[in-house]
């Protein structure tokens, strides 16, 4: 999930929020203004609810991050490269590059989530009970907090694939079976029966008169199922590129132009007539940029003539690859930078073109043969 503000970063891990994660900031702060508060503490002005409620749900904010960054800091400290954090509108997510190395590993970086949850719950509520003045908005908050991270650990730790208990559970079934593909399946089918209670319950307190709790219960457990089967379907493709090497389908000495090649050539010669999506542009034999059809995307085309591709090319962190890479990191650099195609380069030489719609092509040559395998000589 791409943030679309980024915040800053913390230990080096850019930090960014997705625009869903507004709309939880005004539904939490709605709720603890208009109903926790009030209820909970009666007598103050309207001012101050809305003030204390905003405040509480920026600090549960702070708090889901630090969970994250408990996440990344035990992935770091496992040799795993962590991407970014994401806050959205459930919670938030480390993006981490690669799966774990083993079981214990997978256990340790998933645990620490709910535990880091329960200290900044306990801290919460001694610092609340050190305030001791009853019925100040601060002890409200502190008091808010010690309890709705307790609550946040709780469920985080139930037993369903992507949550941090479902990855427990995927680490005790990966020991077991000795398959991170077997225990990703099994948690994630938990994870998706999680989610379908979690709607049965929300539908329930809607019709019971509940709207708003009934309906935030529902699209948390419609995020959960479809979360759980994306996962599994993940698993599923990269069981399919098991021995596939970024060599088997990259396009080989692919066509190249220099930085002065028109736009409209561009389009005309290799689009049209070759039906290439990207052309690497070489300076010097050194590579320099990709220009891509998405590139011209962004020019009108009364200008393509005037153009050059040069001046419309990609050529900051220019993503590449080996030939001897396996196919599935490749493609979740893919997907990772939404991209659309990868250099494959090996000591700073060119060697080929692997694109989305190559792996794509062989995803489907695979299901329509039934092959358990296109490539290691079954081509």
């Amino acid at each position: 999930m791409d943030a679309a503000l980024r915040l800053g970063r913390i230990a080096g891990i850019p930090v960014g929020v997705h625009p869903s994660w507004f709309v939880a900031l005004a539904v939490i702060t709605l709720s603890l203004a208009q109903g926790f508060f009030p209820q909970s503490y009666p007598g103050w002005s309207e001012v101050t609810y809305w003030a204390a409620g905003f405040v509480a749900a920026l600090a549960l904010f702070l708090s889901v991050l630090l969970h994250e960054l408990s996440h990344a800091a035990a992935a770091r400290a496992r040799g795993l490269a962590v991407e970014s954090i994401t806050l959205f509108i459930f919670g938030g997510v480390a993006h981490i590059r690669s799966e774990a190395d083993s079981p214990r590993d997978e256990f340790f970086i998933a645990v620490v989530g709910p535990v880091a949850s329960v200290l900044i719950g306990g801290l919460s509520w001694l610092a609340a009970r050190a305030l001791g003045v009853a019925d100040v908005p601060l002890r409200a908050i502190l008091e808010y907090l010690g309890m709705v991270n307790v609550m946040l650990a709780v469920f985080n730790l139930l037993p369903g694939y992507p949550l941090d208990g479902g990855r427990v559970l995927r680490a005790i079934l990966w020991g077991a079976t000795g398959s991170l593909a077997r225990a990703t399946t099994w948690a994630s089918y938990a994870g998706q029966t999680l989610g379908f209670i979690f709607i049965a319950l929300g539908v329930f307190q809607m019709f019971a008169g509940q709207l708003l709790s009934g309906l935030w219960i529902a699209f948390i457990g419609w995020f959960l199922s479809n979360a759980a089967e994306t996962s599994r379907q993940q698993v599923a493709a990269q069981e399919s590129f098991v021995g596939v090497r970024v060599r088997d389908l990259m396009l080989p000495d692919p066509p190249t132009a220099g930085p002065d090649l028109p736009v409209q050539r561009f389009i005309s010669e290799y689009v049209l007539q070759r039906g290439l999506r990207a052309l690497p542009v070489v300076v010097g034999g050194r590579v320099v940029g990709v220009v891509s059809i998405t590139d011209v995307k962004e020019v009108p085309a009364e200008r393509w003539g005037a153009l050059a591709i040069g001046e419309i090319m990609t050529n900051d962190k220019l993503a590449s690859v080996r030939p001897s890479d396996e196919l599935a990191p490749a493609l979740r650099l893919l997907a990772e930078r939404d991209l659309n195609q990868l250099l494959v380069m090996d000591e700073g030489q060119l060697l080929g073109l692997l694109s989305r719609s190559s792996i794509i092509r062989y995803l489907q040559l695979r299901q329509e043969l039934g092959a358990s395998d296109l490539v290691r000589g079954r081509r």
